[in-house]
């Protein structure tokens, strides 16, 4: 049962996936620059909320697990994948928020032990079936400092639109990841 679920899950993900490359198109590069370093699924991103998120604001633990690879850098060839985790209180938070813009700082730590700190801008959009939240912005210290940075993730939007609509809540979200970063 567990397989057939985590096979059911893996297929889903590549349909999302594959529905926001026909209607996004594919990620391209900020600039006309070099690239440092693309990430690509099965790069993933897990949030979690606790408690689950409904249209009612409420105070959320939210926890957030991405990693990052495989990751090919062409300047630096011993980068293979990333990570990163954080987990903050959200005071008066609700799955309406979900498909907010915004800003915000994370720090990838990568397999070498260096880190980027990347500063962006995001907004998050349903398309069709997926879940797509884009982040623009640059890397502000660590390694690549200077570059530009495009992540779009893109995951299963239902419990997010029953959620809107009163109907249900938020637990988490898995999405797919890719991560470019570019110099000038």
């Amino acid at each position: 049962m567990i397989k057939s679920l985590r096979t059911f899950v893996a297929t889903l993900m590549t349909l999302v996936s594959a529905l926001a490359l026909l209607v996004l198109g594919p990620a391209g590069t900020a600039s006309a620059g070099v690239l440092d370093v693309t990430c690509t699924p099965p790069s993933s991103n897990s949030i979690t909320y606790n408690p689950p998120l409904t249209r009612t604001p409420q105070d959320v633990t939210i926890g957030v697990s991405a990693q990052y690879g495989p990751c090919v850098s062409l300047s630096n060839p011993a980068l293979t994948s990333g990570h990163r985790a954080i987990s903050v209180l959200s005071p008066g938070f609700s799955c309406l928020e979900l498909l907010n813009s915004g800003s915000v700082t994370f720090t990838i730590t990568w397999n070498t032990g260096q880190t980027s700190t990347v500063s962006a801008n995001y907004s998050a959009t349903v398309v069709g079936a997926a879940l797509v939240d884009v982040r623009t912005g640059t890397v502000t210290s660590g390694l690549f400092a200077g570059s530009t940075v495009l992540q779009t993730t893109t995951g299963p939007a239902t419990d997010v639109l029953l959620c809107t609509a009163g109907l249900g809540t938020v637990s988490g979200i898995y999405s797919l990841v890719t991560l470019e970063i570019t110099s000038l």
